[in-house]
C-alpha cells in the first residue's frame, strides 16, 4: 500500500503542482479544501479558522503537506484576517499531526519569513528571521506562523521542515489566478501605466513542488529550513521578458517605471500596490544554496517560468489576444 499524504488548501496553485508531484512519485493523496476538487476523489472538508474536519483529515496519513495560507489581493482590513488563521490554523494542522502520529509535517512558508524589515541588503539564509515589527500584515503573518510551528515542534515529538518559496509563477490551470501571477496578469492586460519597483525572488511552482516532495523525502531534513527562489528580479525585469515575446503578437506590456515616490501616491488608490509596498524599492536577497546542497533542488530559468505563466493566461482567457491564442495551447501543452 502507497504512503498517504494530506495535503492541505488542494484547491491552490501551488497545491494542485505538489499534488501531481507526489501522485507521480506513487503517493496517494488526501485534500483539505472548502469544495470540491476536479481531479482529487479523497477531500476532507476543513477550514484553517475551524476545529473541525481537522482529525478526520490527518487520520490514516503518513504525511502533511500544509500548503495553505491566506494570501490576499489587497491589503486587509485588520491584521487579524491574515495573521489569526495563519497562526491558528496551521496550530490546527499541526496539533491534528501530532495527535495521529504522522511521520513528517511539510510546512510551506516564504521567503519573506527571512527578509522582511531587516535593515541593509545583506543575502539572508535559513539563519535569518523577519523582523515583525516593520512588517506588512502579510509578511508578518507568515513569519509569526512559521514561529508558531517551531514553537510547537519543540514542544512535541513532531518532525518538522519547512519550505521557503521566493514569488511563485508558473502556468496555471484555471481562471482563478494566485496573487503572485497577478503581476505578468496585469503587465499583459497593460493595467499598470508602468512597473513599481518592486523586488522579488522568484521560482516556478513545478520547482516548489519538486522541492516540497524533496522536504517529504529527504530524511537530513527534518528540524530544517530551506529557501526556494532564485536571484533578485525587479518586475520591469518581468516586463521586459513579457515585451520581447509578446508585444510583437499584438500586446502593448509597458517597460517603464514609475517613481518610489509615484508608486506610494498610487498605493493611495490601489490597493494591489498598496500591498506591494513592502518590496519597493529594495532588493529580495536571498539563497538557494542550502536546498541545492542539501536536497538536490534545481530550478528552471526564470524567463522560461515568466514566459509560459503568460501563454497560460493566454490559454485560460485572462489575457486575451485572439491571434496568440493557437501559440498558447501549443505552449501550455509542452509545459505540462
Amino acid at each position: 500500500m502507497s504512503e498517504r499524504v494530506l495535503v492541505t488548501g488542494a484547491s491552490g496553485f501551488v497545491a494542485g503542482y505538489v499534488i501531481d508531484e507526489l501522485r507521480s512519485h506513487g503517493y496517494t493523496i488526501r485534500g483539505t479544501a472548502r469544495r470540491l476538487v476536479d481531479g482529487l476523489d479523497d477531500v476532507v472538508t476543513a477550514d484553517l479558522s475551524e476545529d473541525d474536519g481537522w482529525a478526520e483529515a490527518v487520520d490514516g496519513c503518513d504525511y502533511v503537506m500544509h500548503v495553505a495560507s491566506p494570501f490576499p489581493r489587497n491589503a486587509p482590513r485588520s491584521e487579524s484576517e491574515l495573521i489569526r488563521p495563519a497562526v491558528d490554523g496551521t496550530l490546527r494542522v499541526l496539533k491534528a499531526a501530532a495527535a495521529a502520529n504522522v511521520k513528517r509535517v511539510v510546512l510551506t512558508s516564504s521567503v519573506v519569513a527571512v527578509s522582511s524589515g531587516l535593515y541593509g541588503e545583506a543575502e539572508r539564509t535559513e539563519a535569518d528571521w523577519s523582523n515583525v515589527d516593520r512588517c506588512t500584515p502579510y509578511t508578518r503573518s507568515k513569519t509569526l506562523a512559521e514561529r508558531a510551528a517551531w514553537d510547537f515542534a519543540a514542544q512535541s515529538d513532531l518532525e518538522l521542515t519547512v519550505v521557503l518559496p521566493g514569488i511563485v509563477f508558473g502556468p496555471v490551470r484555471h481562471p482563478s489566478v494566485g496573487t503572485s501571477v497577478e503581476v505578468v496578469r496585469r503587465l499583459l492586460n497593460r493595467e499598470v501605466p508602468a512597473s513599481i519597483k518592486m523586488g522579488f525572488a522568484p521560482v516556478d511552482v513545478r520547482d516548489v513542488a519538486v522541492g516540497q516532495r524533496l522536504a517529504l523525502q529527504t530524511p537530513e531534513a527534518a528540524g530544517n529550513r530551506y529557501i526556494m527562489a532564485g536571484g533578485h528580479m525587479w518586475m520591469r525585469d518581468v516586463a521586459n521578458m513579457l515585451a520581447e515575446e509578446f508585444n510583437p503578437q499584438g500586446y502593448r506590456v509597458p517597460t517603464g517605471v514609475l517613481p518610489v515616490w509615484f508608486a506610494k501616491v498610487l498605493a493611495q488608490f490601489d490597493p494591489s500596490v498598496r500591498q506591494a509596498l513592502d518590496h519597493v524599492g529594495r532588493r529580495e536577497l536571498v539563497s538557494a544554496e542550502k536546498a541545492r546542497r542539501e536536497l538536490g533542488w534545481t530550478m528552471r530559468s526564470v524567463r522560461e517560468s515568466i514566459i509560459e505563466t503568460g501563454y497560460s493566461l493566454v490559454e485560460q482567457g485572462l489575457a486575451p489576444n485572439p491571434a496568440t491564442k493557437a501559440k498558447a495551447k501549443e505552449k501550455v501543452r509542452a509545459a505540462a
